[in-house]
C-alpha cells in the first residue's frame, strides 16, 4: 500500500512538472518584437504563411520563429514576456525588401532568409545586432554597395552569397567579431583590391570570395588567418605570383585559385599543408614545372591545374601520393613521354592530360591501372591505336575513353579480342581514321556516348548500334559512310524512354564536342550533352525512316549533306523534346510537314537545298526561323510565309479601309438599337410602377 501510494506522488509530481514544462513553453512575445515583425511584415509583398497579425497575435507561434523567455536570456522583465531568437525563413517565396525594423530585435541570435526574392539594399542596423551569430541572407536579390559600418560581435556564420552586392568587401566583419568561422560573400558583383582585414579573423575557417570582379595581389593578412580550412577564390580577376606565404595557411583542406589571372610559379611550399585535399589551379597562367612539394603531397585526393603554362615531364611521386583520386594537368606545356608510373598510385581513378605535348605512345605499365575509370589523351601526339587499345582493355573498370586528334591516318583497328565491358563513353574524333567500324563494339553493351566524328571511316552503319539499350549521343558526322541509315537507329531506348545511369568519376573534367569550326563547343561531363543523333556530312542515301517520330527524347538529330531521297515524313513531329532538325544539302521531295509546326522546343530547323516544293509552314517555332533554312529549294512558295509579315500598303489599303467602315456601322448600329431597347425599357417600368 505504502509503494502504491510512493507510485501515486510521482505521478501527480510528475504531471505537475509536465504541466509547469508545457506552460514555461507557451510563450507570450514583447511587444517590441512584435512590432518588429510587423513591420518587416508590411515590407513584404505577399502574406507569409503562418503568420497571424491581428492584434492579438502571439507572434512566438508564428511560423519559423523561435522564442526564449527573458529569465533565461538573463533579462529583467517584469511582464515575464519572451523574446524573439530565431527567424528561420528560409525558401518561403518572400519577395520585397528588407525593414530596418529587424535590427530591433536585440535577442537574435539567427536570421535566414535565403532562397528568397528580397531586393533592395541591406538595412544598417541589421549588421549591429549585439547577439546575432547567424546571419543567412543567400540567394536573394538584394544589391546596392555594402555597408562599411559593421558590429556583430557574436557572429558566427555570415552568408550573403548569390546576390547583387557591390564595392569592397566588407573586411570589417572581422573587426570585432572574435568568434566568427564562416564568411560567404561568392557570386556578387564586388570589386577593387582584397583589402587588409581577414587577418583579424582569428576563428575564421571558411572563406569564400568567389565569382566577383575582385583584382590585384592577395592581402598578406589574408595568410595569418590560422584556422582557415576552406578558401575559394575562383572566378576572379586576382594577378601577380602567388605568394609563398599561403603556406602558412597549414589547415588548408580545399584551395580554389582557378580562373584567375595568377602568373609565374606555383609556390613550393605544399610540405606545410598536412591537411589538403582539393586543389584547384586551372585557368590561370602559371608556368614552370609542378613544386616538388605538390608532386610528394600525402593528403591531396584531387589536383588540378589544367589550362596554365606548365611544362617539363610530368614526374609525380606515386609511392607518397597515396591519396590521389582525380589528375587533371590538360591544356598544358608538358612533354616527354606519358608517365609510366601513373598506375602506381593506388587510389587514381581519373586523369585528364589532353592537350599537351607528349609523344610516343601509351605506357605498357598500363594493363596493370585497375583503378583507372577515366582517361582523356586527346590532342597529345600519340601514335598507334592499335597498342593503345590492346593496353586499356586490361585496365577493368575504364568507363570513359577520350582519344581524339591523335592516332593521324592509322586504320581503326577490327581485332575481334578486343573487349571494353565497362566502357560507357568512348570519343575518338578527328584522328583520320580509316577503314571500318569495328565489330568488337558492339560488345560495348553499356556504351551511352560515342564519338567517331571527323574521321575516314566508310562501309555502311552498322544495324547493331541500334542494340544499344543506353546509348543517347552518337556522333558519326564527317566520315565516309554509305548505304541507308539502318532503321535500327529508330529504336533507341535512351533516345525515347531517357533512362540515362552514368556515374561520372569527376564532373569538372571536360569533354570536346569536335566541331571543324576551330572552336570545340566544350561540356562538362557527360551529362551536359544533349541526346544527339549526328550522322551529318557522309554519302548516305535512302530515306527518313517515319520511326525516327519514335525519338521522343532526342534533342538533335542532324542528317544534313547526304544524298538521302523521298519526302519528309509528317511522323517527326513526335520527336516532341526535338531542338535542332537539319535535313539540309540532301535530295528531299515533297512539302515540309505541317505537323512540325508543333514542336514547340526547336530553335534550328533547315531543309536548305533540297528538292521541296509547297508552302512553308508559318505557325509555331517556323515563324522565328531565317529564310537560310529554307533557300536553294525552287519549288517552295516563298511568298506563301507572307501572312508572317506585313504586305505592301497598297495592297492592304481598301481592306483595311473596307474593314473599318463595316466595322463602324455595325457599331452605330448596335449602339442605336441598344438606346432604343434602353428607353423602351425605362418607360414600360414607369408604366408598371403607375399601375
Amino acid at each position: 500500500m505504502v509503494i502504491l501510494e510512493f507510485w501515486v506522488v510521482l505521478t501527480v509530481i510528475g504531471f505537475s512538472l509536465q504541466a509547469q514544462l508545457l506552460n514555461s513553453q507557451n510563450f507570450t512575445c514583447s511587444s517590441n518584437d512584435l512590432k518588429a515583425l510587423k513591420d518587416f511584415m508590411s515590407a513584404v509583398e505577399l502574406p507569409i504563411s503562418g503568420w497571424d497579425t491581428d492584434s492579438s497575435s502571439n507572434c512566438c507561434n508564428w511560423v519559423g520563429i523561435t522564442c526564449k523567455s527573458s529569465s533565461s536570456l538573463g533579462l529583467i522583465d517584469p511582464h515575464n514576456s519572451s523574446r524573439v531568437v530565431q527567424v528561420e525563413l528560409g525558401q518561403r517565396r518572400l519577395m520585397g525588401k528588407l525593414s530596418e525594423s529587424l535590427g530591433n530585435l536585440d535577442q537574435l541570435r539567427t536570421l535566414n532568409f535565403s532562397h528568397n526574392f528580397l531586393r533592395g539594399s541591406l538595412p544598417v542596423l541589421l549588421l549591429h545586432l549585439p547577439n546575432l551569430e547567424v546571419l543567412d541572407l543567400s540567394n536573394n536579390d538584394l544589391s546596392g554597395f555594402f555597408p562599411i559600418s559593421i558590429n556583430l560581435p557574436s557572429i558566427q556564420i555570415f552568408d550573403m552569397s548569390k546576390n547583387f552586392f557591390q564595392g569592397l568587401i566588407p573586411v570589417g566583419i572581422c573587426n570585432n567579431s572574435t568568434q566568427l568561422s564562416s564568411i560567404d560573400l561568392a557570386l556578387n558583383y564586388f570589386s577593387g583590391n582584397l583589402p587588409l582585414g581577414f587577418g583579424n579573423c582569428s576563428s575564421l575557417e571558411h572563406l569564400s570570395l568567389d565569382s566577383n570582379f575582385l583584382s590585384g595581389g592577395l592581402s598578406e593578412d589574408l595568410f595569418q588567418v590560422p584556422k582557415l580550412a576552406l578558401l575559394t577564390l575562383q572566378d576572379n580577376r586576382f594577378s601577380g605570383q602567388l605568394s609563398s606565404s599561403i603556406g602558412n595557411l597549414s589547415n588548408l583542406v580545399r584551395l580554389d585559385i582557378s580562373s584567375n589571372w595568377f602568373s609565374g610559379n606555383v609556390p613550393d611550399v605544399f610540405h606545410s599543408f598536412s591537411k589538403l585535399r582539393d586543389l584547384s589551379g586551372q585557368s590561370n597562367d602559371f608556368t614552370g614545372r609542378i613544386p616538388l612539394s605538390l608532386s610528394n603531397c600525402r593528403t591531396i585526393t584531387a589536383l588540378n591545374l589544367r589550362n596554365n603554362s606548365l611544362d617539363g615531364p610530368v614526374d609525380l611521386n606515386c609511392s607518397t601520393m597515396t591519396s590521389l583520386v582525380s589528375l587533371d594537368l590538360g591544356s598544358n606545356q608538358f612533354y616527354g613521354l606519358i608517365p609510366d608510373n601513373l598506375p602506381s598510385c593506388p587510389q587514381l581513378k581519373a586523369i585528364n592530360l589532353a592537350r599537351n605535348n607528349f609523344t610516343g605512345q601509351i605506357p605498357e605499365t598500363f594493363k596493370n591501372f585497375q583503378s583507372l575509370s577515366y582517361l582523356s589523351l586527346s590532342n597529345c601526339s600519340i601514335y598507334n591505336i592499335s597498342a593503345t587499345l590492346g593496353i586499356l582493355q586490361h585496365c577493368q573498370n575504364l568507363n570513359t575513353l577520350v582519344l581524339s586528334h591523335n592516332f593521324r591516318d592509322e586504320v581503326f583497328p577490327s581485332d575481334p579480342s578486343l573487349q571494353f565491358k565497362s566502357l560507357k563513353a568512348l570519343i575518338v574524333a578527328n584522328c583520320r581514321l580509316t577503314g571500318f567500324v569495328p565489330h568488337w563494339l558492339s560488345g560495348c553493351r553499356n556504351l551511352q556516348f560515342l564519338d567517331l566524328s571527323w574521321n575516314r571511316l566508310g562501309g555502311t552503319i552498322p544495324a547493331w548500334f541500334g542494340g544499344w539499350q543506353h546509348l543517347f549521343y552518337m556522333d558519326l558526322s564527317n566520315n565516309s559512310f554509305i548505304g541507308e541509315i539502318p532503321k535500327n537507329l529508330t529504336g533507341l531506348q535512351s533516345l525515347i524512354f531517357w533512362n540515362m545511369s552514368l556515374e561520372e568519376p569527376s564532373s569538372d573534367f571536360p569533354l570536346s564536342s569536335i566541331r571543324n569550326t576551330g572552336r570545340g563547343l566544350q561540356y562538362n561531363g557527360i551529362w551536359t550533352f544533349p541526346p544527339t543523333l549526328d550522322l551529318s556530312n557522309n554519302f548516305l542515301t535512302g530515306p527518313i525512316w517515319r520511326e525516327f517520330g519514335n525519338l521522343k527524347r532526342v534533342h538533335i538529330l542532324d542528317l544534313k549533306r547526304n544524298n538521302l531521297s523521298g519526302t519528309i515524313p509528317s511522323s517527326l513531329a513526335g520527336m516532341t523534346s526535338i531542338e535542332t532538325l537539319d535535313l539540309s544539302y540532301n535530295n528531299l521531295t515533297g512539302s515540309i510537314p505541317l505537323s512540325l509546326q508543333n514542336l514547340s522546343f526547336m530553335s534550328k530547323f533547315s531543309v536548305a537545298y533540297n528538292k521541296l516544293s509547297g508552302a512553308i509552314p508559318t505557325r509555331g517555332q517556323f515563324s522565328t526561323f531565317p529564310n537560310s533554312s529554307f533557300e536553294g529549294n525552287q519549288g517552295l512558295c516563298a511568298l506563301c510565309r507572307t501572312s508572317d509579315h506585313s504586305p505592301p500598303q497598297s495592297a492592304i489599303k481598301p481592306k483595311k479601309n473596307k474593314v473599318s467602315i463595316d466595322r463602324m456601322a455595325f457599331g452605330i448600329g448596335f449602339g442605336i438599337t441598344f438606346i432604343l431597347a434602353f428607353v423602351i425599357s425605362v418607360f414600360s417600368g414607369k408604366k408598371l410602377k403607375k399601375s
